[in-house]
């Protein structure tokens, strides 16, 4: 649906996600997305991977054709979480999955 190239975590796109959490900052990530979530994002820095493993994101997408550095991308191996990256806008991402069915958290 977003067009996103997955830049690791192939074998585990089929996780389930429960809802869907869009923003590009952190102090809002904490406070408001929920485990099981699949997460959009600008962010790219490794912290965002730590984000994900605070708040038990099942995946993360990054928008507006940003890609993360080989070091986000070794982390998130190591922590078994698929990483896919879409040239779509934030608010383009979220509004696509939200018409699929995907609801907020």
């Amino acid at each position: 649906m977003l067009h996103a190239d997955v830049l690791c975590g192939a074998d585990r796109l089929d996780t389930e996600v429960t809802c869907g959490f869009g923003c590009d900052l952190i102090s809002d990530s904490l406070c408001f997305a929920r485990p099981g979530c699949l997460l959009l994002t600008g962010l790219t820095n490794v912290q965002i991977i730590r984000l994900a493993e605070m708040v038990e994101a099942r995946a993360i997408v990054f928008v507006r054709g940003k890609k993360p550095g080989e070091d986000v991308i070794k982390l998130a191996r190591e922590k078994g979480l698929p990483l896919l990256a879409t040239d779509l806008f934030l608010f383009e991402s979220c509004g696509i999955l939200y018409q699929a069915g995907l609801r907020s958290s």
